[in-house]
């Protein structure tokens, strides 16, 4: 499987510390595998690094219907360590377990100003993309800061984001240099560790993702798999066999990217323009590698899922390391702010 983690080196350096989460929403598929966890695997090696369950985060769009969030808990931590995040590596935890997050996020209302929130790029965005939910509520705008509080709870260096994430982290930074300026200096910047997110589309040409029902999970059956490969779209101008194609815009050509060996992906390249090779036949020639890399996954995680109780030890362990590096955080922060 090929691993592209990062338009930056990484140095190695065990002293700088690292906070990622995702959203417990569902089930992780091959943009989550390609796009965060292959970084993260990376990441734990060099770094000390936090990774979290942002469930609070989940109920500022989930609010109404939270009743898959914990199921969605497990899911997310099993395809995790089935991708290779290391329980003894990295520290994994439940946003929600440390309370500390929702008491520096508070902190951090104090003294945030309303128009920052607003100006946030996404924030439009993601209430057009989600308009079937009520979304306007104080937890979808003040989520930047939760998010911020997330972060610097841990005082950590680095935040690995794709650059449409980086007007998100900016926001975090202008925020901790307020409170330093107000304080004095108490946490550090953050800083983006800008990370090459690939395009992964889905079966329907859009990007995959969970909520158009156009996913590769990683959970995925070779039957699933092959289903879902043998019906996903390709480029929409090659009408016939005998048509060449253009691979930069079919999602079968960038599944080969990360899949197959060297050879087929210039051979399907070369072949594809010049209607050398059609799109079934290419299918066919990307699911032998696709299923074979995802199965050692799947296995993982189906084993990972019989054993609630070894997953349930991994986030007690880790939610006992994080409250005590953010409730030594937050001491420092109730002095700098008159509450102790």
């Amino acid at each position: 499987m090929k691993t592209v983690v990062s338009d930056v080196q990484y140095t190695s350096d065990r002293n700088k510390r690292i906070l990622s989460g995702m959203r417990p929403t569902g089930k992780l598929h091959l943009g989550h595998l390609h796009g965060a966890l292959e970084n993260w695997r990376e990441l734990q090696n060099r770094y000390d690094c936090f990774y979290f369950i942002a469930d609070w985060h989940a109920l500022t769009t989930d609010y109404a219907d939270p009743s898959g969030i914990r199921e969605s808990t497990f899911e997310m931590l099993a395809d995790w360590i089935a991708c290779g995040v290391d329980p003894n590596k990295a520290t994994i935890f439940i946003q929600s377990h440390v309370i500390e997050h929702a008491e520096l996020a508070l902190l951090l209302a104090m003294i945030t100003p309303l128009s920052w929130l607003e100006r946030v790029p996404t924030y439009k965005e993601m209430k057009e993309e989600l308009r079937d939910k009520d979304l306007a509520t104080y937890g979808f705008l003040g989520y930047p800061l939760l998010q911020t509080a997330d972060i610097i709870a841990y005082k950590a260096n680095y935040v690995p984001v794709g650059e449409d994430q980086v007007p998100h982290l900016e926001l975090g930074r202008e925020i901790v240099r307020r409170f330093n300026y107000l304080y004095g200096d108490t946490f550090p910047e953050p800083q983006p560790l800008l990370t090459r997110v690939p395009k992964i589309l889905g079966t329907d040409g859009r990007k995959m993702s969970k909520s158009y029902g156009n996913a590769i999970y990683l959970s995925d059956t070779p039957a699933e798999i092959t289903e879902k490969i043998m019906r996903m779209y390709t480029d929409p101008r090659r009408l016939r066999r005998t048509d060449p194609g253009n691979p930069d815009v079919c999602g079968i050509f960038y599944l080969h990217k990360f899949h197959s060996s060297e050879d087929d992906i210039s051979m399907v390249n070369r072949e594809c323009r010049t209607a050398g090779i059609g799109c079934v036949d290419c299918k066919k020639l990307l699911l032998p590698s696709l299923i074979s890399e995802l199965a050692p996954i799947r296995e993982k995680r189906e084993g990972l899922m019989r054993k609630k109780h070894e997953l349930e030890e991994i986030i007690q362990e880790g939610d006992k390391k994080a409250r005590e590096v953010a409730q030594e955080t937050l001491e420092e922060v109730r002095k700098k702010v008159g509450l102790n």
